[in-house]
């Protein structure tokens, strides 16, 4: 079997698994729970039979001059909902993450558009623009797209060392999804950084290894009855209690009440002194007039 048609059957299987994982997602009903996920998966069953069309007609939709172009433009414009779309996911696995603690929780999404924000301007901050012209797409593509696995990746670090803490399950979907992205970003890097050597296509098949791995993973956490998550049962003296009420608090002005300020136990001593002092003086000169 040649390379080619290896690569082409596991394109095939790929878009089977694609088209598997979007029937289950909504007869299950996920797409409730993680809306941007299921619009990533329409995304992709949707656009991929669209490109393969506009990419292998032979010549029923009009010329390869025409449609060259718009096949272009298909494809990118995909490429960057896709990327927009998996900044949502990411958003969408930390909420269901943390949603046992509401406090951290909020505060830790406004922490992570932050971030989202941080990572795009340096993205967008590095790029050189020698050409103004339609070439710069594709940086444009591929830089977001970097931003977006270094999150996914930090992403499921983050959900690996924290739980235990956060009572989360392996078996839960989100941690199923973290782990998907996860395997998907480690074999784009891989693509990326061997993009110019000898191994190119032992890569590729190592890459699709992957995707075809995690679109199982997908499909499998899918398909798989999830069991209940359980309530978190802190102790009052708990750290993470201690913090999920701190970041509750955070910018909740409540009701405004007025504190004393403690008052020095030595400096009621000597009060308490002068007063019996003066008490008993006034009291033996009463008893002397008498």
């Amino acid at each position: 079997m040649s390379s080619q048609l290896a690569m082409s059957l596991m394109s095939a299987v790929e878009f089977l698994l694609w088209v598997a994982l979007g029937l289950l997602f909504w007869k299950k009903k996920l797409h409730r729970r993680f809306p941007a996920m299921g619009a990533y998966l329409v995304l992709r069953v949707a656009s991929t039979p669209v490109l393969l069309v506009f990419l292998l007609d032979g010549g029923l939709l009009g010329s390869q001059r025409t449609l060259l172009p718009i096949y272009f433009f298909l494809y990118w414009a995909v490429y960057i909902a896709s990327a927009v779309l998996l900044f949502f996911v990411c958003l969408e696995v930390f909420r269901s993450a943390l949603s046992a603690l509401p406090g951290l929780m909020r505060l830790g999404i406004v922490v992570f558009r932050w971030v989202v924000l941080a990572s795009v301007i340096i993205s967008f901050s590095t790029i050189s623009f020698p050409h103004w012209d339609i070439r710069i797409i594709d940086d444009i593509a591929y830089r977001l797209m970097r931003s977006v696995s270094i999150l996914e990746l930090c992403l499921l670090v983050f959900l690996c060392l924290t739980m235990n803490a956060f009572c989360l399950s392996i078996r839960d979907l989100a941690f199923g999804i973290a782990l998907g992205f996860g395997m998907m970003s480690t074999a784009d890097f891989i693509l990326a950084a061997t993009s110019h050597s000898s191994l190119t296509d032992q890569v590729q098949f190592l890459c699709e290894s992957l995707i075809l791995v995690s679109l199982g993973i997908w499909v499998t956490y899918a398909a798989l009855p999830e069991p209940v998550r359980k309530p978190m049962l802190l102790p009052v003296n708990s750290t993470i209690y201690r913090w999920n009420e701190i970041a509750s608090a955070l910018g909740h002005t409540g009701t405004q009440v007025a504190v004393r300020q403690p008052v020095n136990s030595s400096l009621l001593t000597d009060v308490e002194n002068v007063v019996d002092r003066v008490m008993s003086r006034d009291l033996k000169d009463r008893k002397s007039e008498t």
